[in-house]
């Protein structure tokens, strides 16, 4: 069941979509060669807490941490630890916050010092893919034409869409249907309509799509190893069209 949200329920989100919009800007300016990802994790824990809010994953599913943080062949959802970024590294930072009772959530992935073209061609594509997606969301549209754009347009640059993760609406909890694929749906999927606030996270890799569990037990990696980045946003559908309520520089 897709749950709706009112115009000052979207109001909220929009706020909290901008706060941390800024805190994870301020915790990618920490990016570089020699840092850890622990770091990084305690550094948005403390802008979070800092803020009023609090972290949406830390405790959810025993996730131990405030901040994913994905490096290289890491999908999503790798834990913080004491693992020292180096340079040619590409990392995908994903936050999430709950503020005033309802919930944030984005993604970008983040260069290391000079990384190689490979790397550059894939961040380059899976930032167009979430374009690519947002601009194919409408009003009276359906959810399956935005992973049937970013599908679409991943594979004409000869990379690959992950399959068994996706983007998820989002209000009250972190996670709420529906569930947004990246790639082109079968059948019939849920109609978009006002009220709906959703996360679109394309998640591209330069080999084949198919993933398997990391050995910290909540990550994924890819399953031959090739890169992997990510990027996502937060989206309202209102009577007077789509807004984004996170910010990517």
């Amino acid at each position: 069941m897709i749950l709706k949200k009112t115009e000052e329920e979207i109001k909220i989100m929009a706020e909290g979509g901008k706060m941390l919009s800024e805190i994870l800007k301020e915790v990618g300016k920490l990016v570089k060669p020699g840092i850890t990802t622990k770091e990084l994790n305690r550094v948005a824990e403390t802008l979070i807490f800092k803020s009023g809010s609090k972290p949406s994953f830390k405790g959810y599913g025993g996730f131990p941490a405030a901040l994913c943080t994905s490096i290289n062949e890491e999908i999503v959802h790798a834990v913080p630890s004491d693992r020292v970024l180096k340079g040619g590294d590409i990392i995908s930072l994903d936050i999430g916050m709950e503020h005033k009772g309802f919930h944030s959530d984005m993604a970008k992935t983040f260069l290391v010092g000079n990384i190689s073209s490979e790397a550059q061609k894939l961040m380059k594509v899976t930032r167009q893919s979430l374009k690519v997606g947002i601009k194919a969301i409408k009003v009276g549209g359906y959810f399956k034409d935005i992973g049937t754009a970013i599908q679409k347009y991943v594979e004409s640059q000869k990379l690959s869409v992950v399959r068994e993760l996706c983007g998820h609406g989002i209000g009250k909890n972190i996670h709420e249907d529906p569930q947004i694929l990246n790639y082109e749906e079968k059948g019939v999927s849920p109609k978009i309509e006002p009220g709906m606030v959703f996360c679109i996270e394309p998640m591209v890799v330069s080999g084949d799509w198919r993933i398997k569990k990391s050995v910290d037990g909540f990550g994924f990696i890819t399953a031959d190893n090739s890169l992997s980045c990510h990027f996502e946003q937060m989206i309202a559908v209102t009577k007077d069209g789509v807004k984004i309520l996170t910010m990517l520089e």
